[in-house]
């Protein structure tokens, strides 16, 4: 792949431009999502920047916190660190709590403002996952399908550590593809939703199910294994995720129907 689209004068990171791509495209979607709700656009974009603020900060803490020796070993750790983007989860936790006091302090409805971010997640990742896949980094397994991917950059090697020459599973595409297709399900369901916080649930449920198949296919190391390496941290959050959404789903539904043709949490 190209991890670099420009090395003079400067390096220009592929990465770097398919997130920043990923940002605007999400806070477009959710912007236009909250004009269709009849909320508050400019508090929404500032709560967009707020939890896109605080994921940053929470998924790199988070990725090092997983594997703290070995960012503190020299120098170059703490430069791979700040190179890297982190853990997702990390990230959706740390911008979800922040959404969550932002709502509170500006005033505006819960569910229904979790509704108008969740698409804009969802187009984000998709967008956001390309510039793995052209990073090198959140690689797969080997592979001998016809469908393997074979990265030979040096570069990607040199920075995350990308297998080079080896065909593997493109797990950055099949997490992107999902994540897209979601966010046409949930863009589809938007206007349809019985109840406010569908969309959401809908995402947090679809999100961790597809993510907890694709990891049986990851490849890289970095991203934690537990219980003897049959499960990976993103599995046990993505199991806690679904069961905690399940268990809430129907309290919320229940008490937005209960709230009338408008309700507001």
């Amino acid at each position: 792949m190209h991890p670099r689209l420009l090395t003079w004068p400067i390096d220009v990171p592929t990465y770097g431009v398919l997130i920043a791509t990923a940002l605007m495209v999400g806070l477009w979607v959710v912007l236009r999502q909250a004009r269709k709700a009849g909320l508050d656009a400019t508090a929404i974009f500032d709560l967009v920047v707020a939890a896109v603020i605080a994921g940053l900060l929470g998924a790199k803490l988070t990725l090092f916190l997983q594997d703290w020796r070995a960012f503190t070993r020299d120098w170059h750790g703490l430069v791979d660190l700040l190179r890297s983007a982190g853990v997702f989860y990390g990230g959706f936790a740390a911008g979800l709590v922040t959404a969550i006091w932002y709502v509170r302090r500006a005033r505006l409805p819960l569910w229904p403002t979790l509704d108008v971010v969740a698409p804009g997640l969802a187009i984000g990742q998709a967008i956001g996952r390309l510039g793995c896949f052209a990073a090198g980094c959140c690689y797969g397994r080997p592979t001998t399908g016809p469908w393997g991917v074979t990265f030979r950059d040096p570069f990607a090697f040199r920075t995350v550590g990308t297998p080079i020459d080896i065909p593997l599973h493109p797990t950055q595409l099949y997490e992107s593809a999902a994540v897209l297709l979601l966010f046409l399900v949930l863009i589809w369901v938007a206007p349809r939703k019985r109840f406010h916080g569908m969309v959401m649930f809908l995402y947090a449920i679809g999100y961790a199910s597809l993510r907890f198949a694709i990891e049986f296919y990851r490849g890289d190391s970095s991203r934690g294994l537990l219980f003897h390496g049959a499960l990976s941290t993103s599995q046990v959050v993505a199991i806690a995720v679904v069961a905690l959404s399940l268990a809430a789903l129907p309290y919320v539904a229940k008490r937005q129907r209960l709230a009338g043709a408008a309700p507001q949490a």
